[in-house]
């Protein structure tokens, strides 16, 4: 049995917990996603992020909603930002925008690769990666940075300890904390956890919680990133991709008994990857105590 961190008592605090959500691509998918803010809102959030797409393709998006959360709600926002084709002076005047609009929060990672291409190749005017990006936004204000980071290494990693000196360099850099790339075993984030103290990485490191709402495209993500699909975790959604009722309530299950799992030993933090879907996640936080609340969500303008 593991050692417990810093005491696994789940009776004695609810968990703190974020959320990410991704910029839709329809006004009636912006609906959706301000009905799943306004479902999420009263659970009180530490803040809610909002996620670039492939290549910075929902850079303006992302801007816009990412602002109007700082300007019509009580929550705290977080953009994403990577250096995916833009210029420093493009990514700069994106971030003077975000603080200009009282964005106090950015989520700085380096970006995966425009849809086509298998590699990240630097804008020729622009940030190398995560370092220099968090390095440049150091520069226009004091904000508070997380970064990625990945129990299972990343796909690209030269080895564990590289990724270590890397994890160290964005620390040095500013960033803040560091929430991890979703995974199903939570070996996985002990020994990265582990692995992480052990190089005196004292910042903290958040696990990213993936709620399954359709298993074919959990299996896909995970091929892309790196994170393993164990086989009793795949069994358990076998046979669910034309339920998606039973798949919810298995995955419900499922996630909640992952951050049982953490929790029992001293982990009290979680991100969640909503996937615009509040339902679930709103479950999942419910069984681990984190209760609603009065709603965090102001009277938005009619504009």
């Amino acid at each position: 049995m593991r050692r417990l961190r810093g005491g696994g008592d789940r009776k004695k605090e609810a968990p703190v917990v974020s959320f990410e959500f991704f910029p839709p691509k329809t006004e009636k998918m912006l609906d959706g996603l301000w009905r799943s803010l306004d479902r999420l809102a009263p659970l009180k959030p530490r803040f809610v992020s909002v996620t670039y797409g492939a290549g910075g393709s929902t850079r303006e998006r992302t801007h816009a909603i990412v602002s109007r959360i700082r300007r019509e709600t009580d929550l705290e926002p977080a953009a994403h930002l990577t250096c995916v084709g833009a210029s420093v002076e493009e990514i700069d005047s994106v971030v003077r925008g975000y603080h200009d609009a009282g964005v106090q929060h950015i989520v700085a990672l380096r970006g995966d690769p425009p849809e086509g291409e298998s590699q990240f190749t630097p804008h020729p005017e622009g940030y190398d990666g995560s370092v220099e990006l968090i390095s440049g936004l150091k520069k226009i204000a004091d904000f508070e940075i997380s970064v990625g980071a990945y129990p299972e290494t990343h796909p690209e990693s030269r080895g564990a300890q590289s990724e270590l000196d890397h994890l160290k360099r964005k620390l040095d850099a500013g960033a803040t904390r560091f929430i991890t790339q979703f995974f199903f075993d939570n070996d996985y984030f002990f020994n990265f956890l582990d692995r992480a103290r052990g190089a005196g990485i004292e910042a903290p490191i958040v696990p990213g919680i993936l709620p399954v709402t359709n298993f074919q495209q959990v299996a896909r993500f995970s091929s892309v990133c790196g994170a393993s699909v164990p086989g009793w975790f795949a069994h358990r959604f076998e046979g669910l991709d034309e339920d998606p009722k039973m798949c919810q309530l298995v995955a419900a299950y499922t996630a909640a008994e992952q951050c049982f799992g953490l929790l029992e030993s001293g982990i009290n933090e979680f991100h969640f990857y909503t996937l615009n879907r509040a339902d679930l996640v709103f479950a999942i936080c419910h069984m681990l105590g984190v209760r609603a609340g009065a709603s965090r969500i102001m009277e938005r303008n009619s504009a």
